[in-house]
């Protein structure tokens, strides 16, 4: 089993991009927070994929720390956090489209991974005009929640 380390955990109570099609982003804030209650099944406590719809794929997303430093360079975007990505785990030393399809965990919380977080065309207006386009093939990952359990940040 692979063990992914996190560096950035972020809740939300609303969605600001999912399902405003046509219609302005949400008003939702992403908080950094420094652990999550993950529920097998759910989705984490508190944020806005709990309790979605049974069996959700995307009962929580990660999100690569590489792909976020590498997109910064890549688009001379310096001044903006990884939290516009509305990921809820933000990972290190990981390729997450390797873990489509595979079973992993984090400290005590067991995942299987269901599909890409495929990039939309909000992440051009939250981050830069181009990053829908240079996304593809690394938005994340979404996955199930197997286990209850904590995640904490160092």
């Amino acid at each position: 089993m692979l063990d992914p380390d996190p560096i950035h955990l972020y809740v939300s109570v609303g969605h600001n991009y999912f399902g405003h099609h046509g219609q302005s982003a949400g008003l939702h804030e992403l908080l950094e927070v420094n652990s999550i209650h993950c529920l097998a099944g759910r989705g984490i406590e508190g944020d806005r994929f709990c309790d979605y719809k049974k069996d959700y794929k995307g009962q929580i997303t990660f999100f690569a720390s590489e792909v976020y430093e590498s997109l910064k360079a890549e688009c001379c975007v310096y001044d903006v956090a990884p939290s516009v990505f509305r990921r809820n785990v933000i990972t290190r030393g990981v390729d997450l489209n390797s873990l489509i399809g595979v079973e992993f965990q984090i400290q005590d919380v067991r995942f299987e991974g269901s599909e890409e977080c495929s990039p939309c065309y909000w992440m051009n207006e939250a981050f830069h005009p181009e990053a829908e386009a240079r996304l593809r093939g690394r938005g994340g990952l979404r996955a199930r929640i197997l286990n209850d359990g904590w995640i904490k940040l160092p």
